[in-house]
């Protein structure tokens, strides 16, 4: 049995999880409403308030299913509940954000400004504090969602290995080189 798959999802109060006849999860709570499209190989069931998801035979294809749509659910029940949140820094002189509503306003040292437009799940925040970096903190309900948008704003400006300038996630430790000099 799949060691993902098999795990009970024990379900928050205040999250509903409902499944339409067409293998479509809908998850609702607090922070919003996602859905999911399933296979029609695997079958959700509601069992004391905790979510159990079977496949219908031992194949490899079900196997992997059963533990993917399995996480999927997990991640759309936390998300609904509590939210998911990145943290990204500005790292590089003269670099800076600000937002507008859904636009993200970002200096990155290019000859123009970038500017970034977040789809309406997404809260977004920036700060500005002397002797620090400027930082850019994402909100959403949705984890691919989220993934995805901070993804792509670090491809604007991806950091660069020799000085670390560029946008980096809070916490990531990037890998440096030494430069020229270093070799003598």
């Amino acid at each position: 049995m799949s060691r993902i798959g098999k795990l009970p999802i024990v379900l928050p109060k205040g999250v509903e999880v409902n499944v339409s006849d067409k293998n479509l999860v809908t998850v609702k709570g607090a922070k919003g409403t996602l859905t999911q499209k399933m296979d029609s190989s695997i079958t959700l069931k509601n069992v004391e308030g905790k979510i159990i998801l079977e496949r219908a035979t031992e194949q490899k294809r079900h196997k992997a299913m059963h533990g993917l749509y399995r996480a999927l659910i997990a991640s759309m029940i936390k998300g609904v509940n509590e939210g998911y949140k990145t943290e990204q820094e500005l790292v590089g002189v003269g670099f800076r954000a600000a937002h507008k509503g859904q636009m993200l306003e970002l200096t990155l040292g290019y000859s123009h400004n970038v500017s970034f437009e977040l789809p309406v799940e997404i809260k977004v925040t920036t700060t500005t504090e002397k002797g620090k970096n400027p930082t850019v903190f994402l909100e959403c309900a949705d984890k691919q969602l989220i993934g995805a948008v901070a993804a792509k704003i670090r491809s604007l400006r991806k950091p660069e290995p020799y000085k670390g300038k560029g946008i980096k996630f809070a916490g990531e430790i990037l890998r440096r080189k030494a430069g020229k000099s270093a070799g003598k």
